[in-house]
């Protein structure tokens, strides 16, 4: 049975009293007790909110080259790869998102995705006005990105957000953006499921799923509850046919705010560091702990000096909250100390013994011990070209591993390169070469100094060792 809805007593006002709808007026929960309930409408709440549901258009120079005559991977086995390739052209690519104003200075928060590499971006109003936008701050692990509209506009209509962590599943919910180019669309639903994980979509995965038509352009528009506030930032469809299935995701408020107050801060978004590594417990780990049901994490190594280590955590603690909100996954734990930011500290209950205790957990920045050293191998080697850097703890964040990873790490690989050609892969940990232990940067200096003629390469792929031996 549906538990809320709480449109009906405020259009019923509006009806009875003429009093017009306010967006974030407070209003009482019932459920329809009549036909003429079951056929009041959103209207009111869509015309104080569409107003600060903007549409943005992005263009953006791809670079692409095409197939020369030198490109014959034979011909490059033999001469090397510094054959001549085919001519590079480029060509003009437009994309359209969404975005809701969240300040009346001209702020506006949208999704990373809809901006990302964007040469030009051009924010239109729902009352056609235009606006050339600067990018204030972007965030590729969240999937967010804060906007700033030129020309110092006052006064512009904006939307609060609303408290993602109070919605229940049944909610009724709107969804507003640009699906497609065709102009401004309103859709509406309930919240199907909350602190969804399994959506690899951003790093700090604990997505509202909502039954809302989604479609592509709704990204980056707001998803509100009935109070007309922003309680999550549409951002991914699960779809076999690229339209609308029912299944839609948003970004929770709590992150979305946490990510606009940095960016008008000035200051980088930084995520508090876990300083362990843990595994989801499953329903066996729970029949073992002798748990009433599986949730939360089973945390399995400290990270010394670290904030887990220094809040007393031991390996076979079962992490079950943060702040009085319950922990179902490593996602979930990760999303809940995100959303609360660099300093102070987090209550964090956990299980020990089969007894439930809390400890104060420090909210400190991962460190960046040892530094990265990121460097691009050269020489005649078979990572020629590849760049690579150590790992710690900031830099395992960054780029969403395991922050107990140490050793070093492939950034990136050229696409025209042996290394290509070998499968080594952004996220490839270096282990061995030529016999050598590979713990530091510095290790692959001194190794591939040394020319050869034969090379023999142990690496760690997806959490699988593989040898290459190369000639």
């Amino acid at each position: 049975m549906m538990k809320k809805i709480i449109l009906g007593g405020a259009v019923a006002a509006l009806l009875v009293t003429g009093a017009p709808y306010q967006v974030g007026q407070s209003l009482a929960e019932t459920v329809p007790a009549s036909r003429e309930q079951i056929q009041l409408s959103f209207a009111p709440l869509v015309k104080a909110a569409a107003p600060s549901v903007v549409n943005i258009y992005t263009k953006k120079v791809v670079k692409t080259r095409t197939r020369g005559p030198f490109d014959d991977p034979l011909f490059r086995r033999f001469f090397g790869n510094n054959l001549p390739g085919g001519r590079v052209r480029e060509r003009v690519m437009n994309s359209l998102g969404s975005g809701v104003i969240v300040r009346g200075n001209g702020i506006v928060v949208t999704n990373n995705h809809v901006i990302e590499d964007a040469q030009e971006i051009r924010v239109v109003m729902n009352d056609r006005r235009e606006f050339d936008a600067e990018l204030l701050m972007t965030d590729k692990r969240t999937d967010l990105a804060v906007l700033k509209l030129s020309g110092d506009p006052k006064d512009l209509p904006t939307l609060k957000f609303g408290d993602s962590d109070a919605l229940e599943v049944g909610d009724l919910v709107v969804a507003i953006g640009n699906p497609f180019g065709v102009g401004q669309t309103v859709t509406s639903g309930i919240v199907s499921g909350l602190a969804r994980t399994s959506v690899g979509i951003t790093d700090y995965r604990s997505f509202i799923q909502t039954d809302a038509a989604i479609n592509p352009g709704n990204s980056g528009g707001a998803l509100l509850n009935m109070k007309g506030q922003v309680v999550g930032i549409n951002t991914a469809i699960f779809s076999k046919s690229g339209g609308s299935m029912g299944i839609g995701f948003a970004i929770p408020s709590s992150m979305v705010n946490a990510v606009v107050k940095s960016a008008l801060a000035g200051k980088p978004l930084m995520h508090p560091w876990l300083g362990f590594s843990g595994r989801d417990v499953t329903n066996d780990i729970a029949e073992a702990l002798n748990m009433g049901r599986p949730g939360g994490v089973l945390v399995e190594s400290i990270y010394a000096n670290g904030p887990a280590d220094k809040a007393g955590l031991v390996a076979g603690d079962v992490v079950l909250g943060v702040n009085g909100r319950e922990i179902e996954d490593a996602q979930n734990l990760r999303f809940r100390l995100a959303i609360l930011g660099i300093g102070g500290d987090a209550e964090i209950e956990i299980l020990r013994d089969g007894k439930k205790r809390n400890l104060e957990f420090s909210l400190v920045a991962p460190p960046e011990d040892p530094p990265r050293d990121e460097w691009t191998v050269g020489g005649t080697n078979p990572l020629s070209g590849v760049t690579i850097l150590n790992l710690s703890p900031a830099v395992s964040d960054e780029l969403g591993v395991p922050t107990d990873l140490h050793g070093v790490m492939v950034v990136k690989v050229p696409s025209r390169s042996l290394a290509t050609r070998l499968q080594i892969t952004p996220g490839t940990q270096l282990l061995e070469i030529n016999g050598h232990e590979v713990a530091s940067v510095d290790d692959v200096r001194e190794i591939v100094s040394d020319p050869s003629g034969e090379w023999l390469l142990v690496l760690e792929q997806n959490g699988r060792k593989r040898t290459i031996e190369v000639r």
